[in-house]
């Protein structure tokens, strides 16, 4: 198998010299540097207006192609504003590039969110609902089959066990989502939508006001279970925000309660994952999605689990 080449500076530079005006008085084009953050894409800034993402290999090239035609569906029907792709193409052989304009604010890892933004969220989430899932389909979008929460929350149990003996977490808190807990937040047939799949604070794009501005990266887009779009939301801006703009999307007790345990079950694995060298995310933002999925928040103290008989798996 042929090695895919990795991207240079010099790599990007003629890219970009082929691709945008020079200037008048005969410069060598704006100036380009990598993005920090993110990864599954070489992503680099290029000047202030631009950025060009290259896909590393052909899987990723084949979900940028799709994620084009996804960001012109989905644009219509959101308040919030999705990168237009100015210039695309390959890069290398078999291996695509997009130029996209770059959207105006902040990373939502570094700037938080207001209840306006909250507000942005939910007419995200409820413009994400309201696209039609079979022009989606016909675009290449797949269909992802919902978690098992139950599954999910077995192997948390576990890792929280090992978080706890590293002082990182307390497993009881677990205890809090029971199998028959689990099993009342399966989820239910016929409520497949569009969900962006992969929502997180990077991909978040926030004004200095609090308002969210744009959301980026739509390669993981699939129809599948809202609740993951609201587990998401609760890694990036919490659980109470998520929750929040989750109900104002008119998303009911059952989504956002799944939504919230399979943030919380997630951020267990992760970081007892990279704890025990199976994950390379830093710590510290792994720490953060950890406290910030496991807020307290007051629908789940509203809600009562019961269960009918002991629950063997903690």
């Amino acid at each position: 198998m042929t090695q895919a080449p990795t991207p240079t500076t010099d790599t990007v530079r003629r890219l970009i010299r082929a691709l945008v005006q020079e200037s008048a008085d005969g410069a060598a084009g704006p100036d380009v540097r990598p993005v920090a953050e993110g990864g599954e894409h070489a992503t680099w800034w290029v000047g202030s207006r631009y950025v060009l993402r290259l896909a590393p290999d052909r899987d990723a090239a084949g979900r940028q192609r799709r994620e084009l035609r996804v960001r012109d569906l989905v644009r219509p029907h959101l308040p919030v504003g999705v990168p237009v792709s100015v210039a695309h193409g390959e890069w290398a052989p078999g291996l695509t590039y997009t130029l996209d304009t770059r959207l105006p604010g902040g990373s939502g890892e570094e700037r938080e969110v207001s209840a306006v933004g909250e507000a942005d969220l939910a007419g995200l989430l409820t413009g994400l609902r309201e696209v039609p899932v079979r022009q989606a389909e016909g675009l290449g979008v797949p269909r992802a089959a919902p978690r098992s929460l139950e599954a999910l929350r077995r192997m948390a149990v576990t890792a929280a066990e090992r978080l706890g003996a590293a002082d990182e977490f307390d497993p009881a808190l677990l205890r809090q989502l029971t199998r028959a807990g689990a099993a009342q937040l399966t989820a239910q047939s016929g409520t497949a939508v569009l969900v962006h799949h992969d929502l997180k604070g990077e991909h978040l794009v926030v004004s200095d006001d609090g308002r969210v501005r744009g959301v980026l990266d739509w390669t993981d887009t699939a129809v599948g279970d809202p609740a993951e779009d609201i587990a998401g939301l609760a890694l990036a801006v919490g659980s109470g925000a998520a929750v929040r703009a989750a109900t104002l999307a008119d998303y009911g007790a059952r989504p956002c309660l799944r939504g919230l345990w399979l943030a919380r079950c997630d951020t267990v694995l992760r970081l007892a994952d990279r704890l025990d060298g199976r994950d390379v995310g830093p710590l510290p933002l792994l720490r953060t999605q950890l406290r910030r999925a496991w807020e307290a928040i007051l629908l789940e103290r509203v809600t009562e689990f019961r269960d009918d008989k002991p629950d063997e798996a903690g």
